[in-house]
């Protein structure tokens, strides 16, 4: 879903931390005004209007759903007391809280999302867990101006593979880490290697038939999906010492016809039926015998989904 090509002028600001907090009003408190350039609009609109709003009223299950790769990618990234860690994509915190704890005491992690609804229930999330050691900002991290050389860390689940420019974004992430900073993130694989998208998806194509053709590294959630290009974009940004590879986990799931609800709200199944303008009754058949593949992953503790993700490690040398 990339924009086309033009870049407009946009108002953000940060809206927690140390500047302060945004107020129900939208009324900036103690806040610090800053001018970013948003470089992917279709993106920004999307998370904002459509698919921001639809996580935070799922967040409870979404959440669940990922908690097996925010371990993963914290265990890999290694975050140290005292760090300061970048959270490109930072959501409503699922990453960037449990990040926090481990850098305390003397560490900051800053939250940086494009999206308003998922900060906002970030804000939350930071205030019932009594985080004292967190900033959020509203930004695109591909042309937003961070401080150079001020991060020990820069992580991301899920949140990278949105940009409009992704080499321009790592590097000018690459520009924000320190002198023998760390890059850790994880971007989903390929359709194939995710049960909980195709299933749905090859349901979906033989109701409705295969989508439109399109550029296959346009911003999405499979942008990085071919771990030579995610090293490509990683080592012309500056980094080092790069890895990139495949690591297995599974979606957790409460039941087969939850997980397949789901499938209809967000995912490739979901936009071949928005790109069809699939009518109510085909979309209903979709998830009804979606389910039925999925009770097939039912385990004592629910449902879980094999799938797949890249997880990338890299610094920025000394």
């Amino acid at each position: 879903m990339r924009g086309e090509g033009m870049t407009q002028r946009f108002t953000l600001s940060r809206i927690a931390g140390e500047g302060g907090s945004r107020s129900d009003t939208g009324e900036d408190q103690k806040g610090i005004d800053m001018t970013d350039t948003v470089a992917n609009t279709a993106m920004q609109q999307y998370w904002n209007e459509v698919a921001g709003p639809r996580w935070v009223a799922r967040a409870g299950i979404q959440e669940a759903r990922n908690l097996e790769v925010a371990h993963i990618l914290q265990e890999a990234a290694a975050p140290k007391p005292g760090e300061r860690v970048l959270d490109i994509g930072c959501g409503t915190g699922a990453t960037t809280l449990p990040f926090a704890a481990a850098v305390a005491p003397g560490g900051v992690v800053t939250g940086a999302d494009i999206a308003e609804p998922m900060l906002a229930q970030c804000r939350q999330n930071i205030a019932k867990s009594g985080a004292a050691n967190v900033e959020l900002l509203l930004a695109d991290a591909q042309t937003h101006p961070f401080a150079p050389g001020s991060y020990d860390l820069v992580i991301s689940r899920f949140g990278v593979m949105f940009f409009a420019d992704p080499y321009a974004a790592f590097a000018n992430l690459f520009g924000a880490l320190k002198k023998g900073g760390r890059l850790c993130m994880a971007v989903w694989s390929t359709l194939d290697d995710n049960v909980h998208w195709k299933i749905p998806f090859e349901i979906a194509v033989r109701h409705l038939g295969r989508p439109a053709p399109g550029d296959p590294n346009s911003p999405g959630p499979m942008a990085f999906r071919d771990p030579a290009r995610f090293r490509d974009i990683i080592a012309r940004a500056g980094f080092a010492d790069i890895s990139v590879e495949k690591r297995q986990f599974h979606i957790a799931g409460q039941t087969a016809a939850l997980e397949a609800e789901h499938s209809a709200g967000a995912g490739p199944a979901w936009r071949l039926m928005e790109e069809k303008q699939a009518p109510d009754e085909i979309r209903q058949a979709i998830v009804a015998e979606t389910a039925i593949e999925f009770a097939r992953y039912l385990t004592p503790d629910g449902i879980r989904l094999p799938g797949n993700i890249l997880l990338a490690r890299a610094k920025r040398p000394d």
